[in-house]
């Protein structure tokens, strides 16, 4: 047995079995992965896939087993080499992060700039995604950090920290109805035609929430991916907005008014995630502090998160 073989199997499973695409992952040939997985199970004396054929269809009862075993020699070899790189270079090396659009475009900029002071010698990347291709970068150890506000809880492997809360508010043009309207209440809402976020994004399913409570149904006539876009087809007139309110930026968005809507929304908290197990570099402490002081190194390695987060309106 070797780590070629099992990153095949990894990357195998990750492929959906495809066996093309694990090839491909690997910069390696087809016959080559199909080799490598025929002489492991060999070397074994099981079956580690459902096969008909030459195609695999899953995983046997053995194979669902190994590759849990894979998953964490991978991990712990990937840590060796991170525990190396800690003691002989401890300003230097690289850090991934990977966080939604909302994160990277309005909570993360302070916290990034504070770090590359910092650590000018840190690589820093920053990949924006969807929470589920989060939970995915994270798992196969594809990023170190992960920022998002869907999709982290409850998921097996992952190490969950609330990061700072937030609520969503409504945002209209210069001149609106509604910016005379005081307290605004979600019936007044629900008279305009609504832009928004898409499903599954920046709390969507908490404004969700609130009007089927409040027995109403919005009009919700447009959705979007970030604030940015809401904030323009606002502006044109096509609707008012909801937003995550740290995406309001008076100065910029001066043809727009953020009316006070907290009391009209949940909630929402934004959580840092980390792959259970992983081994961080101090650099990768010191930029979890620099999000939540709360979140120092003592906290993360005991894996006990505050009882509350920051909240930022």
């Amino acid at each position: 047995m070797n780590f070629q073989q099992l990153r095949i199997i990894r990357e195998t499973v990750a492929s959906n079995f495809n066996l093309t695409e694990a090839a491909n992952a690997l910069f390696t040939s087809q016959s080559g992965v199909s080799k490598h997985i025929k002489d492991l199970e060999d070397e074994l004396g099981i079956e580690l896939f459902v096969r008909k054929g030459k195609r695999l269809l899953g995983l046997t009862e053995p194979g669902r087993e190994l590759v849990g075993i894979v998953n964490r020699i991978l991990l712990d070899a990937k840590n060796i080499t991170n525990l190396a790189n800690q003691y002989s270079g401890r300003d230097e090396g690289r850090l991934t992060l990977v966080a939604t659009h909302t994160q990277a475009r309005y909570a993360l900029p302070r916290v990034v700039t504070d770090f590359k002071q910092a650590f000018p010698k840190v690589h820093l990347k920053l990949h924006q995604a969807s929470p589920n291709e989060i939970v995915s970068m994270l798992l196969d150890g594809q990023a170190d950090i992960g920022v998002a506000t869907e999709g982290l809880s409850d998921v097996t492997g992952l190490d969950i920290f609330p990061y700072y809360s937030w609520h969503h508010a409504v945002i209209v043009p210069v001149g609106h109805p509604l910016e005379s309207v005081h307290p605004i209440l979600l019936e007044a809402v629900a008279e305009y035609p609504i832009i928004t976020y898409h499903d599954g994004l920046t709390g969507r399913a908490g404004i969700d929430q609130s009007f089927a409570a409040a027995g109403l149904e919005p009009d919700i006539v447009m959705s979007a991916l970030d604030a940015d876009v809401i904030k323009t087809y606002v502006e044109l007139g096509l609707g008012i907005g909801i937003i995550a309110s740290m995406a309001f930026n008076p100065s910029k968005d001066t043809g727009l008014r953020l009316l006070d809507s907290t009391h009209l929304f949940g909630k929402n908290v934004t959580y840092i995630a980390l792959r259970h197990g992983h081994y961080l570099r101090n650099f990768a402490y010191r930029f979890i502090e620099l999000c939540s002081p709360a979140l120092d190194e003592a906290v993360i390695r005991a894996g006990v998160a505050p009882l509350q987060a920051e909240e930022i309106r």
